[in-house]
């Protein structure tokens, strides 16, 4: 007995689109709280430009925009200063600094994560512990080392400071997302024949690499905005870094606002760009290790 199966009719017109979701209260109020704090967060830097644009004669004005936009100020501070040298000496330390750090943070959160060793509770505590200090506490005791040393006024001197203050949270952060890696993808590549640091270098940093970015990023802005070991340990102004350099317009007597507000635009120029790059890596990077 034969079976007659009935075609389906075919649907020639579009297919219904799913209705749109009407905004409600809560979404708009949520919205301009968002966009509320946005426009809190931004103002400083707003004030930052416009007083940077703003003419020497209109400084004490209580208007809030100038009557012109005096553009010559970012001309002026880069000629009159040096401005040019501290920009290039906060370069070379911060890249420097993070650089170094890299390099012995990798090594030490990677024992600490694999390896099961007697005091590995008491070393990761004592990292945890030297974030305690304060930088501002060893400052006579690193200027003295380094007088005696003849390292003051160079950028090795500043380089191994910030590197120094940085790279507990750089191994804190690393041991937390290597430890979050499991290990059977290293013992795997081992089994084909890699060695232990070759299975680190392809496999673990790869997969470690948001950890990475964000020990990164947050070593670079640190040293990047370090103040107090500059100031003490550089006396000539070409030596310094950006931060003390913008320091230097604020004389005994008179304030230089327009400069000192157009330095400032020049200083976060470097870092908004940075994390402009590697923002995504750094949100992921600092929930290294919650989840197992």
């Amino acid at each position: 007995m034969a079976t007659a199966t009935a075609a389906r009719p075919r649907t020639t017109g579009p297919s219904p689109r799913s209705p749109k979701r009407a905004f409600r209260p809560r979404t708009l109020l949520i919205a301009a709280l968002a966009w509320g704090l946005a426009a809190l967060f931004l103002a400083p830097y707003l004030e930052m430009v416009i007083t940077a644009l703003r003419p020497r004669e209109e400084l004490r004005d209580r208007t809030y925009l100038p009557s012109s936009f005096e553009w010559s100020n970012f001309i002026e501070v880069w000629k009159e200063s040096t401005l040019g040298q501290n920009l290039q000496v906060s370069l070379l330390v911060a890249g420097g600094s993070t650089l170094l750090v890299l390099l012995v943070a990798l090594p030490a959160a990677y024992y600490t994560a694999r390896m099961k060793y007697r005091g590995r509770k008491l070393f990761l505590l004592l990292v945890l512990v030297t974030q305690m200090f304060q930088p501002t506490a060893l400052l006579v005791g690193l200027y003295r080392e380094f007088y005696q040393l003849g390292m003051l006024n160079s950028i090795w001197t500043l380089i191994i400071t910030n590197a120094a203050f940085n790279l507990a949270f750089a191994v804190w952060i690393l041991t937390a997302y290597i430890g979050s890696i499991p290990a059977e993808l290293e013992e795997a590549a081992m089994v084909d024949g890699t060695s232990r640091f070759g299975a680190m270098i392809r496999v673990t940093l790869p997969l470690a690499l948001p950890g990475v970015v964000t020990a990164l990023i947050f070593t670079f802005i640190t040293s990047w905005n370090e103040f107090a070991m500059g100031l003490t340990l550089t006396t000539q102004p070409e030596s310094q870094p950006l931060t003390v350099g913008i320091n230097n317009f604020v004389g005994a007597y008179t304030v230089q606002w327009n400069y000192i507000f157009a330095a400032s635009v020049v200083a976060i120029v470097p870092v908004v760009i940075l994390f402009a790059f590697i923002e995504r890596h750094v949100v992921s990077g600092l929930t290294a290790g919650s989840v197992k």
